[in-house]
């Protein structure tokens, strides 16, 4: 039963059927459940499109600074030659637009496997490159943590969020912890009589190197920092497209509430869960619900406009497909799957070896 299921699961057809299925009840649901359409079309006559575009340019700098911690993480974790920027920033374009078009959140497998291309470090650096990406998406924490201290401090914040929050900044502490915990200098090396899941830990844990290397980690977070500063300025600059005349602190609360709303993709973008996340909140500011799913809608638009873009430009650059970029993903499923079998294998070689010895 458990290998049927399995098999179920890696269907390309079943998981696409699944994805049809919960879009098409979450989009019944939206509709039925949703605010007044009528209003939200009238909330667009408002917009003032330059400041959409504003918010544009500035989720493409988020973007950069990201790239760029992303890429200090990466330089503390492989040998030398290490990826130049572009290499870097093209793959993590292409991550996003994996995020935004694909499921699970799979543009972070994506990344890794578009940079993989640029770094042949030998068996293991998929592993390797998998940490900096956990490494990376800890540094969020820091940056994270001071949002949500300034947002509790001087932002209208519902009771259900403040819950959301709480829960929110104790996952961070334990991931945090779990990072810090298993980082290791780096400077391991695989070798022959090491067991291939070992040696792949190994390699993960090399890329979590950064953590414990103060100057490189320190630069990592303010980059990561600049990023959400950057974002906190488009979630902004978008209220000011709608004209909602609101303070800066209900712009982190949206940031930080519209993070939360995507954590856990159950269907692309999560459109919709994410509209009522943000529409709700502002209520207390005096926005009604209708105008607050339209402002959404725009925001998420600006967010996606970034990853889409970029990424499309990066993935053709690349020489890739979406559909390729798919196969790359499976292949490094693949890949793993049979590190793992292997080191299964390795005790009954072993006995055979002693037995012939014998």
């Amino acid at each position: 039963m458990s290998e049927r299921l399995i098999a179920l699961t890696r269907n390309p057809w079943a998981r696409g059927l699944f994805v049809l299925a919960v879009l098409a009840a979450a989009i019944i649901a939206i509709w039925l459940r949703g605010p007044e359409w009528g209003a939200v079309v009238d909330a667009f006559d408002a917009v003032t499109w330059r400041w959409v575009i504003v918010g544009v340019l500035l989720n493409l700098i988020s973007t950069l600074a990201r790239a760029l911690s992303w890429r200090l993480t990466i330089n503390q974790a492989l040998p030398e030659p290490h990826p130049r920027y572009g290499q870097v920033f093209s793959a993590f374009g292409v991550g996003l637009l994996g995020n935004a078009v694909l499921p699970a959140r799979a543009g972070e497998l994506a990344r890794v496997a578009v940079l993989r291309r640029h770094v042949p470090h030998g068996k293991g650096t998929s592993a390797t490159l998998l940490g900096t990406v956990f490494a990376h998406r800890l540094f969020d924490l820091f940056p994270v943590a001071i949002l949500v201290v300034w947002v509790l401090l001087t932002a209208k914040i519902p009771h259900w969020a403040v819950t959301s929050l709480v829960i929110f900044g104790l996952v961070g502490i334990a991931l945090l912890a779990v990072g810090l915990l298993s980082a290791r200098t780096g400077e391991g090396r695989i070798h022959d009589g090491m067991g291939s899941l070992r040696g792949l830990v190994l390699m993960a844990r090399q890329g979590l190197a950064v953590l414990r290397r103060p100057v490189p980690a320190l630069g990592a977070i303010f980059f990561q920092c600049i990023g959400w500063l950057a974002q906190l300025f488009a979630v902004w600059a978008v209220m000011e497209a709608f004209n909602l005349d609101l303070p800066l602190p209900a712009a982190g609360l949206v940031l930080v509430l519209m993070n939360v709303a995507v954590i856990f993709p159950l269907w692309p973008g999560n459109v919709g869960l994410l509209q009522a996340a943000v529409a709700l909140p502002l209520v207390q500011y005096g926005v009604p619900y209708a105008t607050g799913f339209a402002y959404a809608l725009v925001l998420q638009a600006v967010e996606m406009s970034v990853g889409l873009g970029v990424g499309l430009v990066f993935l053709a650059r690349e020489g890739l497909s979406l559909a390729s970029l798919k196969t790359m993903e499976e292949e490094q499923e693949s890949e793993e799957e049979e590190i793992l079998a292997e080191e299964a294998e390795q005790p009954s070689r072993e006995r055979k070896v002693t037995r012939a010895a014998g």
